[in-house]
């Protein structure tokens, strides 16, 4: 297996290199006016250490995978196309009005709540910009009023002279019966053809979602246009470089939904949160092959800290429609809760507090935390981290970043110490104290609100950051074991390179598995066999498209379920995809009710309410190889390394600073063991061992943090 795995971040660019069996690591910093020089320098890198030349490799790897966070910035940062939408007529406001519950969403509760001060997101499609054509099709799928072609002409010339730049369709009911979109993508075609229309795009409701939801279909479909421009000229980019580097083979691009596909397979809206989302698929990977139980994936940056939950077995949660930014979506995507808190995040007075605010702003790569001297002026945990001792000044990043102390000590000063009259120490003890709360509440309500306790978690610790704060988040949120994974500072990229091709097909559904007014099963076989058929035929045409074998295509089916008239739904996954007799039906309701009892709670199942089926969902996939991860086991005694320094570092609850034993990269050997304080500085990262707490190495490099209470081989 020859494969190059990437995750382009806010600040650093990581690389993991598979060369038959060897396995290399590589970071550089994101160079944001062209992504292909970060990854160029990223790959040069791990080029070097294995020996090989860029050019040789490039023209012998089987595939490159791209993971990244750019359509996430883009979407923050409000940089995108003028957005048109064609609608139904009398649906001009559905946009507009997003459900009145437009200004909450992608807030937290406690923002949700504070009525008086809520404000709507500014739209990605202004109101003048939202024209409505005359049609109108049923939920049947029945054409009502027939589309009025030279209305459609009219309103799409008039967004046109208006300065659209990119074009969304989406209908009432274009799922149940998509003529007529189809019918107006026709129209703009021929009113506008391509050689003069130029590269804006034109895209379709019912393409990109297959649910009902006018609202949520639209807003897909908007921010999938928002975004379509950016995506196409980055990845084109990237594409290019490959090329001029002898690379003759389709790039292949991570999606949100846990798979990959070629470039010109992926839609803009499927690349949000692809990076920290490849290394949910790591995560779950590393469950299946070692066996170590409930996984909180945290991934820690330099721009922010995502969490991923895994339950044992191995199986991600999804939400089928996220919130992206501020628009809701309905798209498959792997559950994500990203919170802006990474090794850049910029630290600020709260004068409503009177406290320390942690981010969610980043200093990012350029100009970066102020101790990378290149311009910086805020400080940011990074500036923290080294005046507290934990970092190296002349070994961070490998000693490709060479830390400035002074300038993080000017930027606290300025910013920070006369506000809280506090001394610059403390202000960094502070910063410590602050980021580790923030990421610990996180992790504390991502766990009990899906009903699970964080001291039955072990925690994942992973990206360039991880491995620092890992214990101090942990012993806040109260878990007891922390696990850095082999190739903790590159760990979504590796996750990329265990990606699987899929692509996911859904379409909104009303079946009655079990009506509880009459007591009777579900008995439409057929009218259900064709539709999950009808969702496996577009599956398995978007792999063959790509050159993969057909008989190699994969079929998983999934539902989202509920009891009677409950609003929550259930996403249910089963190891059938046809039903031909009543027990087949008996099976799916077992099925769902074990599933939802897991997850409820044994006793909450409530059949004899109803059971309903509102998506049918079928995904389509090729399996392939993948990186084998190690046995965590250790046997033998261990002894404690010897220290190649130590340095004075200060920490959270003491007053004075310990002198610390510092390690190499050496000491993360299977058969030491290493008690806090301690610190052990590597190529790629830095493990913060905390007083309290020690480090224990496991074969292929992963790292356990356990209390110095626990005992290991009891908990493994």
């Amino acid at each position: 297996m020859n494969r190059i795995s990437v995750d382009i971040g806010g600040t650093f660019t990581d690389c993991f290199f598979v060369w038959d069996d060897a396995y290399v690591e590589a970071k550089a910093l994101t160079t944001h006016h062209n992504l292909a020089l970060g990854f160029n320098e990223a790959l040069d890198i791990a080029c070097r250490r294995a020996g090989l030349d860029r050019t040789e490799v490039l023209s012998k790897v089987d595939s490159v995978r791209y993971a990244t966070t750019l359509g996430t910035n883009a979407l923050i940062e409000r940089h995108g196309p003028r957005v048109a939408a064609l609608v139904t007529h009398g649906f001009e406001d559905t946009i507009p009005l997003s459900r009145g519950r437009g200004y909450g969403e992608g807030l937290d509760p406690a923002m949700q709540q504070n009525l008086p001060a809520a404000e709507r997101p500014e739209p990605l499609v202004p109101r003048h910009l939202i024209r409505s054509v005359r049609e109108r099709v049923n939920s049947a799928g029945e054409i009502v009023v027939p589309l009025d072609e030279l209305d459609v002409r009219q309103q799409v010339r008039e967004l046109v002279d208006n300065g659209a730049e990119a074009l969304v369709v989406s209908l009432t009911n274009a799922t149940e019966n998509p003529e007529h979109e189809l019918r107006i993508l026709e129209i703009i075609l021929d009113e506008y053809p391509p050689h003069e229309l130029g590269a804006i795009p034109v895209l379709l409701g019912h393409q990109v979602s297959g649910r009902k939801g006018e609202y949520v279909r639209a807003t897909s479909t908007i921010v999938d246009a928002f975004l379509h421009e950016i995506m196409f000229h980055a990845l084109g980019q990237l594409a290019n470089n490959l090329r001029d580097s002898g690379y003759d083979k389709p790039m292949l691009v991570i999606h949100n939904s846990g798979g990959m596909a070629q470039m010109n397979s992926t839609d803009a809206l499927q690349t949000i949160h692809s990076g920290p989302i490849a290394g949910v698929g790591a995560a779950q990977h590393l469950s299946r092959e070692t066996g170590i139980g409930h996984i909180i994936a945290t991934d820690m940056g330099g721009t922010s800290f995502d969490i991923g939950l895994v339950p044992e077995g191995g199986v991600k949660h999804y939400d089928f429609q996220p919130t992206i930014d501020r628009w809701l979506v309905s798209v498959p995507m792997v559950h994500l809760l990203t919170l802006g808190a990474g090794g850049g995040s910029i630290a600020s007075y709260d004068r409503i507090h009177k406290g320390i605010k942690i981010g969610p702003e980043s200093a990012g790569s350029d100009p970066g935390p102020a101790c990378y001297d290149r311009g910086g002026l805020r400080p940011t945990v990074t500036d923290a981290d080294l005046l507290l001792g934990y970092l190296d000044p002349e070994n961070y990043a490998n000693g490709f970043i060479a830390l400035n102390p002074k300038r993080s000590i000017f930027a606290i000063e300025e910013m920070l110490c006369d506000e809280l009259d506090m001394d610059v120490l403390d202000v960094a003890k502070e910063i410590k104290r602050g980021v580790d709360e923030q990421m610990a509440i996180g992790i504390g309500k991502e766990l009990r609100v899906r009903g699970y306790l964080p001291e039955d978690f072990t925690m994942l610790a992973y990206g360039g950051n991880g491995p620092l704060h890992a214990c101090g988040i942990a012993e806040r949120a109260g878990i007891r074991r922390i696990l850095v994974p082999p190739f903790a500072s590159v760990f979504s990229a590796c996750g990329a390179g265990n990606m699987q091709p899929l692509h996911i097909h859904e379409q909104g559904a009303h079946v009655v598995l079990y009506n509880a007014t009459n007591r009777s099963l579900y008995d439409r076989y057929d009218e259900f066999n064709v539709i999950v058929e009808g969702l496996e035929a577009k599956g398995r045409e978007d792999l063959v498209r790509q050159g993969y074998d057909e008989a190699d295509v994969r079929h998983r089916l999934e539902m989202d379920m509920r009891y009677g008239n409950q609003l929550v739904t259930t996403a249910v996954v089963f190891d059938v995809n046809r039903i031909h007799r009543v027990g087949d039906v008996l099976h799916l309701i077992r099925t769902f009710s074990e599933i939802y009892g897991e997850r409820y709670g044994k006793g909450s199942e409530a059949p004899e309410a109803g059971v309903r089926v509102q998506t049918i969902r079928v995904a389509s996939y090729v399996e392939g190889d993948t990186v084998k991860f190690e046995s965590l086991d250790h046997v033998g005694e261990r002894t404690t390394p010897a220290p190649v320094s130590a340095r004075e570092a200060h920490f959270i609850g003491r007053a004075a600073p310990l002198l610390t034993p510092v390690y190499d990269a050496s000491a993360l050997s299977e058969q030491y063991v290493i008690a806090g304080p301690a610190i052990v500085t590597t190529e790629n990262t830095t493990y913060l061992v905390e007083p309290g707490w020690r480090l224990e190495p496991t074969p292929q490099g992963a790292v356990w943090f356990l209390r110095d209470d626990t005992d290991p081989a009891k908990e493994q």
